[in-house]
């Protein structure tokens, strides 16, 4: 396969799946805002948002203070934010649009619709039909494209180019999530009371609030959050399960020059694997997910470099 469209394959998933992402942090932050609490409590939250996707240059250039339609409107439509939803659809169908002949006309279909659809809503059209129901849009046809993907692709390179950016940019997001959430909800390190609607907010803004629950059957604790969506293997938005596909993945697309990028995959698989939430919690969190997060940046570089369109090229 040429790296130019296997390029465009792993871009595609990885910006369906950051909409995504990016909607369920949002949908689960308006919903915790309406909860009475004070304003600066609030604002925290939704600073907590520009901060995790590092955006805190860019908003300060368009906005002078940090509240709920500000961050919503530079989150959800601007189009000079390239970490918008309104442009992670746009690049999506861009690069789906470069291989139309490699995807299924089904795919193709999916992610020029959700495009065109998305395209004709402005910030005050969503807000009064209901910001909810945009995030919970995104959601289905993010989900549609995933699983019009399985349903029609062939399983060759270009599904595992695609499964490969789906995983890594899935991980990256979980532990951002739980990273700044962990951060904001136990700013000192604090051993006391769980926030039991803070912590559930962080639990369905990762589609597992009710895998919690069955899986636990108690009261929420961040020992056991952090366990969840680190450590389960079976727990399809945790950091584990993601390794588990990455590392699979790239065994199937391996190389002559992928050697060093599959070990690197593999010592991070390896880690997750063997690792207890009592020594990452030890270690400290926000140590271990940066360390992480470090990893799965200089992993997708890697995976630049040994199959897609090196950076400085692709710019």
């Amino acid at each position: 396969m040429l790296s130019r469209t296997a390029d465009h394959l792993f871009w595609m998933s990885r910006y369906i799946e950051r909409a995504e992402n990016l909607a369920r942090l949002l949908d689960v932050t308006w919903q915790m805002s309406l909860v009475p609490q004070s304003l600066d409590a609030a604002n925290q939250n939704w600073n907590a948002i520009i901060a995790l996707n590092s955006l805190e240059a860019a908003y300060a250039e368009h906005y002078d203070t940090v509240n709920a339609e500000n961050v919503l409107r530079f989150m959800v439509t601007d189009p000079n934010n390239y970490s918008s939803i309104y442009s992670c659809l746009r690049l999506a169908r861009e690069n789906a649009h470069a291989v139309r002949g490699t995807v299924t006309s089904e795919m193709w279909e999916t992610l020029n619709s959700t495009w065109l659809e998305a395209r004709e809503k402005s910030f005050e059209q969503i807000l009064n039909a209901g910001i909810g129901e945009f995030f919970d849009w995104v959601k289905m046809r993010s989900s549609l494209s995933r699983g019009v993907t399985i349903g029609t692709l062939l399983q060759d390179e270009a599904f595992h180019f695609i499964r490969l950016g789906t995983l890594l940019e899935r991980a990256d997001n979980t532990a951002r999530i739980l990273d700044i959430k962990y951060h904001v909800l136990r700013p000192h390190g604090d051993e006391g009371a769980t926030d039991f609607y803070q912590w559930g907010a962080l639990l369905r803004s990762v589609s597992a609030f009710e895998v919690y629950r069955k899986v636990y059957r108690d009261v929420i604790t961040p020992e056991r959050v952090t366990e969840l969506l680190i450590l389960r293997n079976d727990m399809p938005r945790s950091l584990h399960f993601c390794m588990n596909g990455v590392v699979k993945n790239l065994e199937l697309i391996a190389n002559r020059h992928s050697g060093e990028t599959q070990r690197q995959a593999g010592l991070l698989h390896a880690q997750l694997h063997y690792a207890r939430v009592e020594d990452i919690l030890a270690e400290g969190l926000h140590e271990w997910l940066t360390d992480f997060m470090d990893r799965i940046y200089a992993l997708g570089d890697g995976i630049s470099k040994d199959f897609l369109v090196p950076m400085a090229e692709a710019a």
